[in-house]
Order: structure tokens, then sequence, then C-alpha cells
């Protein structure tokens, strides 16, 4: 295997890390403390080409590969996490979704809205439907010329700054994942409305709010997955999604760590740099250790994916070490600090917040040791045999 980044690679990655260093990172305190959805960075992502990364070249995009992406999602979340969440959404989930499954007439009209900066989202998660997404209760009902859509979805990512929406939604009265399946609804669409907004711990910049659907008409032509197979097709397109998030993460991490490093060379106490004290200095070597390991997972499953959707294991492997890599390394990294770490004068404390969503959203961790866990061991039956 080749562990080595092509020469555009490396400078794609560069170029988003001069972006993140030289203005997004003088930015995120001010989209922490406002909550306003960052504008201004998303016309720089736009700029940058940074936006419908995934997107074919006949569609107005560059066509990178899933490891291009996550190069660049790295580099951005180090600086913000909340722009990194946009540049997972502006190139995977969604857009891998329609990518795969989208018709034509689709793709001309949705990629050039993401390619001038519109993050779509997913609605998936319900009031009594978290985890168990397959006890969904937004329908779908036949009507003349498409469906009449009904329902309530919670904490969706962009809900009210996204134009274009992927409902998920229960067809007809066929029970369990049979019956669920997927429908493009633009925000502007009569009978779809923007609810509440939940105001969160972390990743404070980018909403998480209620959508509600009464009798909002969706023509056939919308419905991007229809029921039948169609919630297995939805969640392979989410293992896109799932990397993504996974690569948030990761870029939190390493940012932290950063800063931690060099902190810990400069801060003398006793005498010395702190950085000549055992404690520290294993901090900081699990530090390298946890964040190479989740970094190589990552790039693993982006490699083997190239411009499909990663495998379901290895995104969720990915995942759930990066998340928990993150948490780790944010809270070290802000004890290395002390009192500075804790201010607000410095972005660890950020950090810290926004890393504990991944551990959540996504699929929490559990959902993520249950899904390894049901690739890896025999089914209970197996057991009794």
């Amino acid at each position: 295997m080749d562990f080595q980044l092509t020469a555009e690679q490396q400078a794609l990655r560069q170029r988003a890390r001069d972006l993140a260093d030289g203005t997004f990172a003088a930015r995120a305190a001010r989209w922490d403390e406002s909550e306003e959805y960052p504008w201004d960075n998303v016309k720089d992502l736009v700029a940058g080409g940074f936006m419908g990364m995934t997107i074919p070249r006949e569609h107005g995009g560059p066509d990178r590969p899933i490891l291009d992406v996550v190069l660049v999602i790295e580099e951005v979340a180090r600086a913000c996490g909340v722009t990194g969440r946009i540049v997972v959404e502006g190139s995977l989930g969604v857009v891998g979704a329609l990518r795969a499954y989208g018709t034509e007439a689709h793709k001309r009209r949705y990629f050039p809205w993401v390619l001038e900066g519109d993050k779509p989202a997913i609605a998936i998660t319900e009031p009594e439907a978290g985890s168990a997404a397959t006890d969904m209760t937004t329908s779908a009902e036949a009507t003349n010329g498409g469906f009449l859509l009904r329902g309530h979805k919670r904490y969706i990512t962009g809900a009210g700054t996204s134009r274009l929406y992927l409902v998920f939604a229960r067809f007809g009265q066929r029970p369990g994942d049979q019956g669920i399946g997927g429908l493009l609804v633009e925000r502007d669409t009569p009978g779809f409305t923007i609810g509440r907004r939940e105001y969160m711990m972390g990743l404070r910049a980018i909403p998480e709010g209620e959508l509600h659907f009464e009798r909002c008409f969706v023509p056939h032509e919308n419905v991007l997955v229809p029921a039948g197979d169609g919630f297995k097709k939805l969640m392979r397109a989410y293992n896109g999604q799932r990397l993504g998030a996974a690569t948030v993460a990761l870029g939190l991490a390493q940012g932290a760590y950063e800063r931690a490093r060099a902190y810990a060379m400069e801060r003398r106490q006793f005498g010395r740099p702190i950085a000549d004290f055992q404690g520290i200095r294993w901090k900081l070597a699990d530090m390298e250790v946890k964040i190479d390991a989740a970094r190589l997972m990552i790039h693993r499953a982006a490699a083997d994916a190239g411009r499909d959707f990663p495998d379901a294991l290895q995104a969720a492997k990915a995942k759930t070490l990066a998340a928990e890599t993150a948490q780790w390394v944010t809270s070290e990294a802000l004890q290395i600090h002390g009192a500075a770490g804790y201010g607000r004068s410095l972005p660890l404390e950020r950090m810290v917040r926004d890393a504990r969503m991944f551990a959540i959203g996504g699929g929490t961790l559990e959902m993520m040791r249950n899904l390894i866990a049901d690739r890896i061991l025999p089914t209970k039956s197996d057991w009794r045999k």
C-alpha cells in the first residue's frame, strides 16, 4: 500500500491549510459566540473550489475522489469545526446520494446550488426515532402527480440555512426499513416549514433544528430513492457523511495537539519548558499515536472507496476511533494549557465542546460498536447451534 500523497494532493492540502490558518482560524470564535452561520467562510470555500468537490466535471465540479475531500476537511476543521462540517456536507452526504442515485434533471438543478455554496441537509432524525431510524413516522402518501409529505424531523443540521433537504420518509403502510425512501424537498416548498432551533453545546454556528411537513406536496420526479431497498441505498450514501464526520473530529484533534505541543515547548515552569516533564511528554506522545491511527483508518476507508461510497465497517471503525481520539486529545490539550486553556481567549474550550458532538451525531458510538460487532461476530442464533 502506498501511503504517499501525490504532488497534486499535497498542493490541495496546503491550499486548504493556508485558507484555514489565514482566514478561518481568526473568525472561528466570532461564529461560535454569535451562533450565526458562517456565510463569509462559505464564500471563501466556493472561491477555493472546496464546495462540491465530488461533483462530476460534466456538471461543473472537479470530480475529486473521497481521499481528496478528507484532506481538505481535516485542514479546515483544524481551524474551525463548523466550516469543516460544511465541507463534509458540501461534497459528501446528499451530494454523494445525488451523484449515485439522482436523475440527470436532479443533477442539473441541484449541483449548481452546491457549487454556489448551498450545504444540502439530510433529514432522518425524529422526536421518537433517533438511533432507531426505522421507527420513523414521517409519511409520504401517494397522490395525483406525487406524494403528500407529513411529519416532524428534529436535530437537522442546517435547518433553515440549507436550500435542499433529503428527507427520509415512510411510503404507504410498509413497515420497517422496506417502507422507507428518500425525497428531495426544497426549502420554499409549500407545506414545509422550519421549526424551533436547538441551541447546542458546540459547533454553535451551524443550526440544528426542526422541520415540519403538513401536506407538503413533492412531485414524483423528486423521489431520489423509492421504498423497497431505498433505505439500504440511502444508508450506503450516509457512509460518506459518517467518514466526513470522523475527519472533522480528526481535524479538531490535530489542531488541539499542534497548539498543545507548541505551548509545552514555550511554557516554562520550575526553570524549564514543561515539555521536559515526563507527564507532558507522554500526553503528547499518546496524542500523536492516536491521531495518526485515526488518520490512517480514515485514509484507508477513503482510498478504498475511490469515488464510490466508503465501506460501512471501515467508516464505523474510523468514526469510533476519531471521535474518541478527538474528545481525549482536546481535553488533554486544554489540560496542558492549564487555566489559559480553560479560558475563552484560547480556542481549546471551544474545541472540547465541538469534539463532543462526534460521539453522538452521525451515529452514536454505541451504534457504531453495534455495527462493528454485527460484522465481526456470528448472529445469536449461530451461537445457539
